[in-house]
């Protein structure tokens, strides 16, 4: 993990300028979802139920704990304390043995390139995700170097769309919530950027996220200047491009 390249310039004008990037993890830089799934299903299969790709939809975006709630749930079975917490340690292993095959060109497409193009622009570039595997798994993708901070579950307690993580990044990058653009592809994730009061910007489907500042399909559609044009005119803020000279 690189130290926070972003010089902040300063001014007035600066309270207002776009100066991070905030990016959820799934779905959004890697399709890690598929693997999520998998391990699920073993977990349901093992506990005598069928648990369904339309029942993983309600997992997305959430904590490993409230996900096996959630599963336990569909499958109607209790359990206690304990054995949550041992299925919860297995459900990991059994998805950290299919991610540990991963590559780097699982790279969402485009992700790499606006990643590297918001650095070009100056912008502090962090990760906030629920996952506590993030780290593992963008080290996997060769990625790490890519981002100033990490924020993910061995960081923050609060699952979205409590605004914890994004506020945690926005803190250890050194700017203000309000100078910031967040990239979510879930409806909690959104909800939590609006909470956090920064810019959201909806990867995915339009109807899911409908209460983002903007919606794309994918990072490939996306560009550093196009997100800048857009903050700018739909939040009233200004960008301001760093002073080389200074």
């Amino acid at each position: 993990m690189n130290a926070p390249h972003l010089s902040i310039s300063r001014g007035r004008a600066d309270t207002k300028a776009l100066k991070a990037c905030l990016f959820d993890l799934d779905g959004v830089i890697v399709d890690t979802a598929k693997y999520h799934y998998i391990a699920w299903r073993e977990i349901a299969n093992e506990l005598g139920f069928a648990f369904t790709e339309e029942d993983n939809e309600k997992l997305k975006g959430v904590s490993r704990v409230r996900s096996l709630e959630i599963l336990l749930g569909i499958g109607g079975v209790l359990l206690d304390d304990g054995q949550k917490a041992l299925l919860a340690q297995k459900k990991n292993s059994l998805y950290l043995r299919h991610v540990s095959q991963m590559r780097p060109d699982e790279v969402l497409p485009g992700a790499r390139e606006f990643l590297t193009d918001c650095r070009n622009r100056n912008l502090g570039i962090g990760l906030g995700s629920a996952s506590k595997n993030a780290r593992t798994i963008l080290d996997l993708l060769r990625i790490s170097p890519l981002f100033d901070v990490i924020v993910d579950g061995n960081k923050v307690t609060r699952a979205k769309p409590d605004p914890e993580v994004f506020l945690t990044g926005a803190r250890e990058l050194g700017v203000l919530p309000q100078n910031c653009a967040v990239f979510e592809d879930a409806e909690a994730g959104i909800e939590a950027a609006i909470a956090a009061n920064m810019f959201s910007v909806g990867v995915g489907d339009p109807a899911v996220l409908g209460n983002a500042d903007f919606v794309v399909s994918g990072l490939q559609a996306l560009s550093a200047e196009t997100l800048i044009a857009k903050f700018e005119r739909q939040s009233g803020r200004k960008y301001t491009f760093p002073d080389t000279n200074a």
